[in-house]
This record gives structure tokens, C-alpha cells and sequence, in this order.
């Protein structure tokens, strides 16, 4: 009985330390920065059939 509460505190404790964590990361949706992502053309897609190893 004592190993089951003991577990029980522990996913309590997990569980407030992930939502703590998660709120505290500054984790946000921002815009995309598109003079820093990669530029990509029509050539750049995978050819439809091919096989890549």
C-alpha cells in the first residue's frame, strides 16, 4: 500500500513539475522568420515514384 501511494505523489509531482516547466520554457507561437529559413524551389521536391535510400 505505502509503494502505491509513494507512486501516486510521484506522478503528482511529475505532473506539476511538466506543467511548471512548460509555462515557465516561454514557448509561444511566433511568426516565421523567412529571411532566416531556407530557401526552397520546385526542383527541391522528391520526384513522384523515385526511391530515396
Amino acid at each position: 500500500m505505502i509503494l502505491l501511494i509513494l507512486l501516486l505523489g510521484l506522478a503528482i509531482w511529475a505532473t506539476v513539475a511538466t506543467v511548471v516547466e512548460v509555462r515557465r520554457d516561454g514557448y509561444r507561437q511566433t511568426p516565421t522568420d523567412w529571411s532566416r529559413a531556407a530557401a526552397r524551389s520546385v526542383s527541391d521536391a522528391p520526384e513522384a515514384g523515385h526511391i530515396y535510400r
